[in-house]
């Protein structure tokens, strides 16, 4: 007979969020979800529901900074300093400006402060008059919300020809980005939404900016820079008339021409060049796509996981990195099961290859699941972990004979064999073999394997739901017929077996993402498994805008001093997070000191508990919001970060405070436009639809 037992658990009111939207564009709902999504395979952007519908607040929040206080100043306004002329037509002015002078304003823009987030949100989220459902969201916490902000002034730099694939500058658009195709007068793009919902409208941001920004046109083709330079002074026109009637007046913005060549900018200012005439990317300018590999390079490079075997990322095709193994096993999704082939390395040897080298592979993990799987696959996985720890610690049977009594291979091909375990990113696809083969090569029981190897082993991994069944269903054997525990009795096997931690229950293959040794990144579900976390090491937890269902036993273990929970934050766009940033580091710090590693979490682990995370990084590590993002991204491993645009809005602010410049010192690496640009880019191929 089954019984049901209620556990008392602590009287602590719960965040409510709206349930799983299916897109960035869906409408929104109020119903409260239960538990965090299940992580998809392969990398993805995760659904962040932004919570019910901001109500009034009862008591008016506290007044950002007057507007006018924060305006960013520009050396090109007012223009004084700078030659210009006017067309014959319609009187429009342009100016001119070197290459010099186009260095000297991004530099005096790059130290400028940025204005309070309060200031220029909802605005940037992009609000459409027509887009009732982004309109009604954001209309009860904010009036006037078509407004455009006085005090944002950028430079916005635009490239004539529209070609970014050379001789591109630093931040550079094309025309066809802000200019309405085909209109006359000149117009600037509409690119607010026309419908949907989205606070993570990234791709719009260098648009919107050019808006309220100084543009500069250059390109070595004089005529046609001189063109689109008009244009856009029309449509700057254009765009404070229309203000202008609606008794908003703006700021005066300019247009300027460049009238220096971009080799002149090649040599004298390198630091500006993002593309060189060439089409190579110089390194100067940062850009997130490789500032990932690096840092993901650098986190899953390869590292011993017991003697002679090794897990890492795929190394370069001839590389030393390549050459330091005899035997090299990538895990693929195309792969299969073929223990065979490591049992022919032990009966054959190596080939007759002057290098010596053996090229295997392994199903990648996710690929084996149920009921796919079957025994014959459960034999296969135990038979390859046999052949390879015969291979790291013996090598192939030199003594072995053929039928008229030869050696089968040359003398050369004796002793252990040193093997890598890899895939592309270090961690996916070989996650399973590694887990598996670490089991079996220890004699551990399951969950402590997957827990020593990310512990003490220092892996980051990534594994899925259908690896814990599998490895699972394997655990008795990997154990019974380990090296490690030849001899030993059944029934103490069995006690290994039975006596399963509480964590594992409720495992579903993927830890917290470790950031830093102190510093842990998780979703809702990892907060949950209190067990869990204590194995791992991490004795403090942060909740953002989400609370935990602990029993009063578990909250009492750990101390309330060792939880801390920032409340009325949730995913909308509009909450602000930075004014929490400092209450949030103090208390990661703390655990620091005492020796402690702490977990941020939220309810996915990719909006609210990053943007914690990136901060801490930017603080600890000294970084720019860009390095400190791309450093955190890598460290999420199969599950992209994705603050919106608000948070990131506000970790650019931070920078301002986290990094250790002199006073007069401080210089943003990139502007907010190029920052959302990168974004935009890095999450394109992992969006849904």
């Amino acid at each position: 007979m089954l019984t049901t037992i209620a556990l008392a658990l602590r009287p602590i009111p719960l965040l409510r969020s709206s349930p799983s939207m299916s897109s960035l564009t869906s409408t929104i709902t109020l119903d409260p979800v239960a538990s965090p999504p299940t992580p998809l395979p392969n990398k993805h952007i995760p659904v962040c529901p932004p919570g019910p519908v901001p109500q009034e607040p009862t008591t008016p929040p506290p007044s950002p900074s007057k507007e006018a206080d924060s305006v960013q100043q520009s050396l090109l306004y007012p223009p004084n300093h700078y030659s210009g002329f006017e067309s014959e037509s319609d009187g429009l002015r342009i100016y001119e400006i070197d290459a010099a002078g186009v260095a000297a304003a991004l530099d005096f823009a790059a130290k400028q402060p940025l204005p309070d987030s309060g200031l220029v949100f909802p605005w940037l989220h992009g609000l459409h008059p027509n887009n009732t459902v982004q309109q009604t969201f954001f209309h009860s916490r904010k009036r006037a919300l078509r407004k455009t902000p006085s005090c944002l002034r950028g430079v916005t730099i635009v490239k004539a020809d529209g070609e970014l694939n050379n001789c591109r500058l630093k931040g550079a658009i094309a025309p066809q980005e802000i200019l309405l195709s085909g209109s006359e007068p000149a117009e600037f793009l509409e690119v607010d939404p026309r419908e949907g919902f989205s606070v993570r409208n990234f791709q719009i941001q260098s648009s919107k900016l050019a808006l309220v920004s100084d543009i500069i046109v250059y390109g070595d083709d004089d005529g046609l820079v001189q063109d689109i330079a008009f244009q856009i002074s029309s449509a700057q026109k254009r765009w404070r008339e229309k203000h202008e009637a609606q008794r908003h007046p703006l700021p005066w913005y300019n247009t300027f021409i460049c009238t220096s060549k971009f080799s002149e900018f090649e040599e004298k200012h390198p630091e500006l060049i993002s593309v060189n005439a060439q089409g190579q990317l110089t390194g100067q300018v940062i850009d997130f796509y490789h500032a990932e590999r690096r840092e993901m390079y650098e986190m899953t490079k390869s590292s011993e996981i017991v003697h002679n075997v090794w897990m890492g990322s795929t190394p370069d095709a001839g590389s030393s990195e390549e050459c330091m193994f005899d035997i090299l096993i990538e895990c693929s999704d195309l792969a299969r099961l073929n223990p065979g082939s490591f049992r022919n390395l032990i009966d054959n040897g190596m080939g007759e290859d002057a290098a010596k080298q053996a090229f295997l592979e392994f199903p990648s993990s996710g690929s084996l699941y149920g009921p796919a799987w079957t025994h014959a696959d459960a034999d296969q996985i135990i038979e390859t972990c046999k052949y390879i720890w015969h291979l790291a610690t013996h090598g192939p049977d030199v003594h072995n004979k053929d039928i008229d009594g030869d050696c089968k291979m040359d003398e050369g091909d004796a002793g252990p064999k040193k093997i890598l375990i890899h895939c592309g990113d270090g961690y996916t696809e070989s996650s399973l073999l590694g887990v598996a083969y670490y089991a079996f090569a220890t004699g551990l029981p399951l969950p402590d394997a997957w827990l020593h190897l990310h512990t003490m082993k220092h892996r980051n991994f990534f594994a899925y739901p259908s690896d814990v069944t599998l490895l699972s269903s394997i655990a008795p054997r990997l154990l019974q017929e380990s090296p490690r525990r030849a001899g030993a009795r059944l029934s103490d096997l069995s006690a290994l077996i039975l006596n399963e931690p509480k964590w594992f229950a409720s495992f579903d293959g993927s830890f917290p993402s470790r950031i830093l040794d102190y510093l842990y990144l998780g979703n809702l579900g990892h907060a949950n498994n209190p067990h869990l976390l204590k194995s791992m090491g991490i004795g403090q937890i942060l909740s953002v805008g989400e609370l935990t269902m602990w029993r009063d036993s578990e909250i009492d273990e750990w101390g309330e001093d060792k939880i801390c929970i920032v409340h009325g934050v949730q995913d909308n766009g509009i909450d602000p997070l930075m004014d929490e940033f400092e209450r949030c580091l103090d208390f990661i710090d703390r655990g620091r000191r005492a020796g402690t590693a702490t977990l941020v979490h939220c309810r996915v682990g990719v909006s609210r508990s990053a943007t914690i995370c990136i901060a801490e990084v930017m603080r600890r590590l000294k970084l720019s919001f860009p390095k400190a993002y791309c450093y955190v991204r890598a460290r999420r491993l199969n599950v992209i970060i994705q603050p919106h645009l608000r948070f990131a809005y506000e970790l650019l602010k931070w920078e301002e405070y986290a990094r250790d410049d002199k006073p007069g010192e401080f210089r943003r690496e990139l502007e907010w436009s190029e920052v959302a640009r990168e974004i935009a880019s890095v999450n394109r191929p992992y969006a849904r639809g």
